[in-house]
């Protein structure tokens, strides 16, 4: 990954997952809870690609995962995390661009419902059943509802964030390649500019040196005749 990538992924996810565990985890809501830290995955893999998408998601969900106050298995998140951020950066488009916002609403309520189901089946793996005393039903709906509805708010503005970081470094690229060659331009035309004067300077002499010549041999012509 790019620098300008890593530096902005790390700072959002940091920002996510602070106001995920200071402020959503607080609200008590029924059911799941927000999960920005999902959201702000999305929409970096969607700017990212797929590799990227990954490569977010496992960093994001590792650092939720030793974030307090934790008490699942270190690696539980990062791995639903990678698998979401992968999965959401195959949709893609080539320009970067999304031609309307029906798909990325579709693509937040599957991984809204992929995430919550990965991470209880995981969580069941190891034994951990906590998702069956909640109510798996309740759970899939409500992460999906609070996940939509902050989706907007959220997806959008990291979207935008990630292609102007993205496209900076291309445009100043683009921009130096569109320049002329200054220094190229600078020899062949300040070699030529010399050499030019110096065939001036040669000429002037030449003339100069002729025209003592004649007026020399003028002299001599009238001394002899006098």
């Amino acid at each position: 990954m790019r620098v300008n990538r890593i530096l902005l992924s790390s700072s959002l996810v940091v920002v996510a997952l602070v106001l995920q565990v200071s402020v959503l985890s607080r609200l008590h809501l029924p059911g799941a809870v927000p999960d920005l830290l999902l959201l702000t995955v999305l929409g970096l893999a969607m700017v990212y690609g797929h590799v990227g998408g990954a490569l977010v998601g496992f960093g994001a969900g590792l650092l939720a995962d030793l974030a307090p106050p934790a008490d699942h298995a270190a690696g539980r998140y990062a791995l639903v995390l990678c698998v979401i951020g992968y999965l959401a950066g195959l949709i893609k488009p080539e320009s970067g661009r999304l031609k309307s916002a029906t798909g990325p609403m579709v693509v937040v309520v599957v991984a809204a419902i992929s995430a919550t189901l990965l991470y209880a089946g995981v969580g069941a793996l190891v034994g951990d059943t906590a998702a069956r005393h909640v109510g798996l039903g309740s759970l899939l709906f409500t992460a999906a509802l609070y996940d939509l509805l902050l989706a907007p708010f959220v997806v959008p503005g990291i979207m935008a964030l990630a292609r102007r970081a993205e496209n900076d470094p291309l445009a100043e690229t683009n921009s130096q390649a569109k320049k002329p060659n200054i220094s190229s331009g600078w020899l062949s035309g300040g070699t030529g500019l010399r050499i030019g004067s110096q065939r001036g300077g040669l000429g002037s002499l030449k003339m100069k040196a002729g025209r003592a010549r004649t007026a020399r041999a003028g002299r001599i012509k009238g001394v002899k005749r006098l």
